[in-house]
C-alpha cells in the first residue's frame, strides 16, 4: 500500500486531473488518495472571510464563483452517471455551508473573536472536502473518507498540534481491514481531540497528513505530487542550468526545506523517516519523469 498526495495545481484543472485519474489508476496496489483544495481555492476561501468579517458583500460574487468552478470541473472530469449526485454535494456545501457561515460573519458586529477563528476554520475546510468529493467521484471505485474523524489536534498553550498518539490510533481504526483498491481523504483538515471542531494543520498541510497516515499505516511509499520535477539543484525560474537531484537522505532534505524549499512542507519528513518510509516526490504533469526519492540518513 502507498500513499499519494495531489496538491492544488495537481486537482486544479481538468488536464491535471485527467493526469491524477491515470497515475491512480496505474497502480496495481491499494492507495490512499491525499488531496488539497483546487488550486486557489483557500486563498479564495480566505479572501471571502475576511470580506465577510469586514461587512462587505463582495463576497457574494466570488462564491458564485467558486461554485461555477467547480461544478465545471465535474463536467469535465467526472463521469456522466455520477455527475448529478456530484453537482448536488457541491451545491450544498456552498448554498447551505459557507453561504450559511459567510451570512453569520457578514450580518454581525460583535461576535466573540474564538468564535470567529472556529468559524473560519470550518470555511476553510471545504475547499478540500469539497475536491476529494471531485476525485472520489471520478475515480471508479473509490472509497471516500473523512479526515478529521482521524487527524486529530490539540491546543497547547502558545500553539495548535497535533495529537500524534490519538491521530494513529485512528488512522489505523479507519483504515483497517479495508481492501478496496482507492481510498480518497482530505488533506490539511482536522478536528479538536476534545471538541471536535473544525481544525487544520496549517498551509502546506496536505503533504503532512499524507505522511501522518502513510506512518500510521506503515506505507510502502509516500508519493508527494506537484507541480516540479523533484528538489532541484537551484530556482529554475532563477538558474536555468538547475538540475533534478535523484536522491536524497531525510535529513538533506529536511535542511532544504528549513531553508525554504518549498517543494514539500517542512514537517512533513519527521513522521516517515522515523518509520524509513521512502518519500518520491514527482510532477504530476510529467509523470513519467525520474522525480526524487528521499530515504536513508
Amino acid at each position: 500500500m502507498k500513499v499519494l498526495k495531489f496538491g492544488g495545481t495537481s486537482v486544479g484543472s481538468e488536464q491535471s486531473l485527467n493526469h491524477v485519474k491515470a497515475i491512480v489508476e496505474a497502480c496495481n496496489e491499494q492507495v490512499i488518495v491525499v488531496v488539497s483544495a483546487l488550486g486557489g481555492v483557500t486563498n479564495q476561501l480566505i479572501q471571502m472571510t475576511q470580506l465577510a468579517i469586514s461587512h462587505d458583500a463582495a463576497y457574494e460574487p466570488m462564491l458564485q464563483d467558486v461554485k461555477n468552478r467547480h461544478l465545471q470541473i465535474i463536467d469535465a472530469v467526472v463521469p456522466e452517471e455520477r455527475q448529478q449526485e456530484c453537482k448536488g454535494v457541491i451545491e450544498a456545501f456552498i448554498d447551505e455551508g459557507l453561504a450559511s457561515f459567510y451570512a453569520l460573519l457578514y450580518a454581525n458586529r460583535d461576535l466573540a473573536p474564538d468564535f470567529v477563528d472556529r468559524v473560519s476554520d470550518a470555511i476553510v475546510a471545504h475547499g478540500e472536502i469539497m475536491s476529494s468529493a471531485i476525485v472520489t467521484a471520478m475515480l471508479d471505485g473509490a472509497v471516500p473518507h473523512f479526515s478529521p474523524n482521524f487527524i486529530k489536534t490539540a491546543d497547547t498553550a502558545t500553539e495548535r498540534i497535533l495529537d500524534a498518539e490519538l491521530t494513529k490510533q485512528l488512522t489505523r481504526e479507519e483504515f483497517a481491514h479495508r481492501t478496496e483498491p482507492i481510498h480518497v481523504a482530505q488533506g490539511f483538515i482536522a478536528a479538536d481531540a476534545k471538541t471536535g471542531e473544525k481544525t487544520n494543520l496549517g498551509r502546506g498541510g496536505s503533504d503532512f497528513t499524507a505522511a501522518i497516515i502513510a506512518a500510521a499505516l506503515d506505507a510502502d511509499s509516500l508519493e508527494i505530487w506537484t507541480d516540479v520535477d523533484g528538489f532541484m539543484t537551484a530556482d529554475p525560474r532563477k538558474d536555468p542550468t538547475a538540475q533534478v537531484i535523484p536522491e536524497m537522505t531525510y535529513e538533506q532534505a529536511q535542511v532544504m526545506c528549513d531553508a525554504g524549499a518549498k517543494v514539500i512542507y517542512a514537517p512533513t519528513l519527521a513522521p516517515v523517516a522515523a518509520k524509513g518510509i521512502p518519500v518520491w516526490v514527482k510532477n504530476t504533469f510529467n509523470p513519467q519523469a525520474p522525480g526524487t526519492v528521499i530515504q536513508g540518513n
